[in-house]
């Protein structure tokens, strides 16, 4: 018997021995696969990008992931003790795996062996079994992967600090709505920074690892709360929180506000799309969308407010002439009509206007529902609104409104100020434009439109619309020939001219109002837009050199040097247009157009910023009696500052006597230049002052006429004009700076020579060594005879009288 025992002790040590043994080498085995955990130390989860406005306000978040990073310490405790309290209440005193939840998790799987359920079930991880999961481990549900987890958990809590554990964890930890880590969830969730949630909105966070969609806050919210106040009961339990504040807190319904995604100003979402586009270029899909980049722009959003105000006006005045073109839907109303109307979508970047469905029509009067509002889970709230649509209320349409609605009609409208339940019709227009404004100075483009609405359309007028600048590129021209020895107060002949181009074909160019004008100065020539004159200029200075000012100016990369070039029938972009400008506003120094200001990594340092200028003693230690340090502007010369000088003020003359009158009420000094295409497809009209540069283009997505009476004065300027009143008021009236050097003298503005008692005049600039004289020399005279002033003004009252051989043409012609 006791041999017996012996042998069974002896062959159970053994078996013991042997089931270390195969442990151990199973363990081995297992921890031999491990994934290398000290890859923790330097993780760099992916965050978002942040996206901010001049002043600071938010402009919009990118994100695979919306997450940002909060170091631990800036985590409150609140949060944490919830945290601990629902998921790990003793972790920081295990050393990685909690023998009571190793116990309950053993028993549980047990259980549903015995129940037939199978499988190996969830439960018993610490946080640092967590976070070997979720960074280093899969989700299967294996009991190979489970005891990969408890060995890496144990390795992992011997080898970092429990607050960089916990850190980890409560930034990549997914809590639903798109929300990566506490931070985001906070925003998410509440709209709130961490700092800012109360006892029942941490609580409501830390109940969600279990599963966020288990405890949606709208689609199972009795859950949610009862989840939420499981977690306050145990903050209670560890002395996290008294009973009385917890009373408080469970008593609060979940309060939950989704925060929006994409642009957060509606009428930014050019620009902000503009900059993520830039974004992408310069740093990649991976770190535009992952980087944790922070990116300060150069949005103004209350110039932003005025620009898309103005465009918007100009687009829907222009469209109101053409009159109602039809509804946006027809339906069938239903029991709920609210419901019916609620499927069809509104423009989210017009929130003056609202969709309604016309519920009835009597003669001259409709009777409207207006579409309910979305609630924060998409649907609709239950209120219904009924208000009334008259005819004499709408002032673009002329006939009754039982001739042009019927019931069943979504149509969009707009409340009318004083008449509380009263509307009026709108419409979104067919016609589109652009607006750019950008400081003259920097080009920081302070305020961007491209369209009149980005959910309608994300094509951005203002950078992607290639159009013919028409007449506005004359400055270009002008800017070259002031550069290369003409004044303000050189002549050319305006009289018809036939060119011969390299096909054969003869081009004959013409005036806006197809007659001829004799000689003509060049400030007059710019003032009154005159195209034969300024072909005959562009001539005579040689397209090379104009196409090279357009390459310097920025609006062509590389223009073909064709005579009709010099009339704008190249395509470029208001953006562009905009830039050539801001370059002559600047002195001629060349400036290249900026949305952003300052990119920022996640740690704060500073990876691109706009302003390149060098200033090598603005960061003196001390101050030592030294002077201000000067900071060094290395952009490029592209126009002689005194040639910039001279084509600003004779594009002042544009806005004081010339196609841009629309803009003389602003009563400050302004300078600008319109523009029309053929068949009047385009309008244009770019202009500045010594604070603002700003360019307005106007015309169809599919090119089409916009009719006789549409040019760059009557559509595009009054825009300009209404955006400069609001983003100008308030500012000191400022002339242009005159280059020290220039001489000013009283000129002839008909004949271009010295004004003499009884001649209307005009103060002209020179440049030292010129001036106006006493005889002109006519380009287009045998390449630029001399004329008396009885000659001129009988050529300028004659253009059509007499014959002329234009050397510089290579034909002849009329004068």
């Amino acid at each position: 018997m006791l041999r017996l025992l012996g042998w069974l002790f002896g062959f159970g040590i053994f078996v013991a021995l042997g089931g270390v043994a195969v442990a151990a080498v199973y363990l081995a085995t297992v921890a031999a696969q491990l994934p290398d955990y000290t890859v923790l130390k330097d993780y760099q989860p992916p965050v978002t990008t942040r996206v901010h406005a001049a002043d600071g306000t938010l402009l919009a978040e990118y994100a695979r992931e919306r997450r940002l990073f909060q170091p631990i310490e800036t985590i409150p405790p609140m949060l944490i003790h919830a945290f601990l309290s629902a998921e790990d209440k003793d972790f920081y005193t295990h050393g990685g795996i909690a023998v009571d939840g190793v116990v309950r998790a053993i028993r549980d799987n047990l259980m549903a062996k015995v129940d037939g359920t199978g499988g190996i079930q969830g439960g018993g991880s610490t946080i640092t079994q967590q976070v070997a999961k979720n960074f280093l481990l899969s989700s299967d549900q294996t009991w190979d992967r489970k005891i990969q987890e408890a060995i890496l958990a144990l390795r992992i809590d011997s080898t970092f600090s429990k607050d960089k554990i916990l850190e980890l964890y409560l930034n990549e930890i997914f809590l639903g709505l798109n929300s990566y880590g506490v931070a985001a969830a906070a925003l998410n969730y509440f709209d709130k920074a961490l700092y800012q949630l109360d006892l029942a909105e941490v609580a409501y966070i830390a109940a969600l690892p279990k599963g966020p969609n288990n405890y949606h806050p709208f689609r199972r919210t009795q859950q949610a709360i009862e989840r939420r106040n499981w977690v306050i009961d145990r903050m209670v339990e560890n002395g996290y929180a008294t009973a009385e504040e917890a009373a408080v807190a469970k008593q609060e319904p979940l309060n939950v506000v989704p925060r929006a995604s994409g642009s957060q100003v509606y009428s930014a979402e050019y620009f902000t799309e503009e900059v993520r586009r830039e974004l992408a270029k310069l740093y990649g899909e991976d770190q535009l969308y992952g980087g944790g980049l922070s990116v300060r722009t150069t949005l103004e959003p209350k110039l932003q407010g005025y620009a898309r105000k103005a465009l918007m006006d100009g687009l829907t005045t222009y469209d109101h002439g053409k009159g109602y073109r039809g509804p946006v839907a027809s339906i069938e109303i239903g029991d709920d009509w609210g419901l019916d109307v609620a499927k069809i979508k509104p423009l989210s970047d017009v929130p003056e206007w609202q969709l309604a469905v016309v519920l009835g029509i009597t003669g001259n009067e409709a009777t409207i529902g207006i579409r309910p509002g979305d609630d924060v889970d998409g649907g609709s709230v239950p209120d219904r609104t009924v208000a009334t649509l008259a005819g004499s209320d709408i002032k673009w349409v002329s006939k009754k409104l039982e001739s042009i609605l019927k019931v069943g009609d979504v149509i969009y409208v707009a409340p009318i100020d004083g008449k509380v339940g009263s509307y009026t019709l709108e419409q979104v227009p067919e016609i589109e434009g652009a607006l750019v404004a950008m400081d003259p100075r920097t080009g920081r483009v302070l305020a961007l439109v491209g369209g009149f609405s980005y959910a309608e359309s994300e094509f951005n007028r203002a950078t992607q619309a290639m159009r013919q600048p028409g007449s506005s590129f004359k400055p270009i021209v002008y800017s070259a020939a002031l550069d290369n020895g003409y004044t303000p107060a050189s002549v050319v002949l305006d009289a018809p001219v036939e060119i011969r181009q390299d096909d054969g074909t003869i081009w004959k160019p013409e005036n806006y109002a197809q007659e001829f004008y004799g000689p003509q100065t060049l400030r007059r020539g710019i003032e009154r837009s005159r195209n034969v004159m300024t072909v005959r200029l562009a001539k005579d200075i040689g397209m090379p050199l104009v196409a090279e000012y357009a390459r310097l100016f920025g609006v062509y990369d590389k223009m073909q040097p064709v005579l009709a070039m010099a009339l704008g029938a190249g395509e470029t972009t208001d953006m562009r247009m905009t830039s050539a400008y801001a370059t002559i506003a600047n002195g001629g120094r060349k400036i290249v157009p900026t949305l952003i200001d300052r990119i920022q990594d996640r740690y704060g340092k500073t990876v691109y910023k706009h302003d390149q200028r060098q200033c090598a003693d603005c960061n003196a230690k001390e101050w030592d009696g030294q002077g201000e340090p000067e900071i060094t502007d290395t952009r490029e010369q592209v126009l002689d500052p005194m040639t910039a000088y001279q084509i600003t003020s004779m594009m002042e003359g544009v806005v004081q006597r010339g196609t841009g009158t629309a803009a003389k009420v602003l009563n400050r000094p302004v300078a600008g230049k319109t523009g029309t295409t053929n068949d009047y497809k385009d309008a244009w009209f770019i202009g500045f002052t010594p604070e603002l540069a700003v360019g307005i283009y106007v015309g169809y997505d599919t090119p089409r006429s916009m009719g006789s009476s549409v040019t760059g004065g009557t559509f595009a300027t009054p825009i300009f004009t209404e955006f400069m009143k609001d983003a100008l008021k308030g500012t000191p009236v400022t002339d242009f700076n005159v280059p020290p050097g220039m001489t000013e003298d009283w000129i002839n503005p008909s004949t271009g020579t010295q004004a003499v008692e009884g001649d209307s005049a005009i103060l002209e600039a020179f440049k030292p060594g010129t001036g106006p004289n006493l005889q002109t020399s006519v380009i287009g005279l045998g390449g630029g005879s001399f004329v008396s002033v009885e000659q001129q003004q009988q050529m300028t009252q004659n253009p059509g009288q007499g014959t002329f051989m234009d050397p510089s043409l290579g034909r002849g012609g009329l004068f």
